[in-house]
C-alpha cells in the first residue's frame, strides 16, 4: 500500500520555496506604499508588479530543481546532505532578506544577506551540476536575478543611506 502518491514529493519540493515568499509578501505589501515608495531608486529598477511573477517563477524553478536532486540521490541520504543542505541554507537566507530589508529597513544588512545568499546559491548550483545538470540549469535564472537584486539593493542603500 502506497502511503504517499508518487507525485507528492515533486509537488512538495516545488511548492516549498513559495512558503517563505508568501510570508514575506505580507511584510512587503505593508511597506511598499509608504517606506519603499519614498526611497530613491535607479532608473533601471523594475516596476513593483514585476517582482511577484518573477519570484513565483524562480521559486518554482529552484524548488523543482531540488526535487530532481533529491530524487537522483534516492531521497534524504548521506549523499544529499551537502547539496540539499546548501539549498536549504540559501533558501533560508533568501526568506530572511524581506524581513531584514522591508521589515527592519536595514538596507545594508539586506545587501549582506543577498551577497551571502548569492554565494550559497552559486555553491548549490555547482554541487547540483554533477548530480543532475537540469537541476543546476534551473538555478541559472535565479542566480541572474540575485545578481540584479544585489546591484539594486546596493544602489538603494547607497542612494538612501542618510535617510531615516
Amino acid at each position: 500500500m502506497e502511503v504517499v502518491p508518487a507525485w507528492a514529493p515533486a509537488v512538495g519540493f516545488t511548492l516549498l520555496p513559495h512558503a517563505g515568499g508568501f510570508l514575506g509578501s505580507k511584510i512587503t505589501k505593508k511597506e511598499i506604499p509608504v517606506w519603499y515608495e519614498s526611497l530613491q531608486k535607479p532608473s533601471w529598477c523594475p516596476p513593483n508588479w514585476v517582482f511577484a511573477p518573477v519570484w513565483g517563477t524562480l521559486y518554482t524553478s529552484m524548488g523543482y530543481g531540488s526535487y530532481l536532486v533529491w530524487k537522483e540521490l534516492g531521497g534524504f541520504s548521506e549523499k544529499s546532505v551537502v547539496p540539499l543542505g546548501l539549498y536549504a541554507g540559501q533558501l533560508a537566507l533568501n526568506w530572511a532578506w524581506t524581513p531584514i530589508f522591508f521589515g527592519a529597513h536595514k538596507m545594508g544588512w539586506g545587501l549582506v544577506t543577498l551577497l551571502i545568499t548569492t554565494g550559497m546559491a552559486t555553491a548549490t548550483t555547482a554541487s547540483w551540476y554533477n548530480i543532475k545538470k537540469t537541476a543546476a540549469y534551473l538555478m541559472v535564472p535565479y542566480l541572474a536575478w540575485l545578481t540584479m537584486a544585489s546591484a539594486l539593493n546596493y544602489r538603494i542603500w547607497n542612494d538612501n543611506c542618510n535617510k531615516k
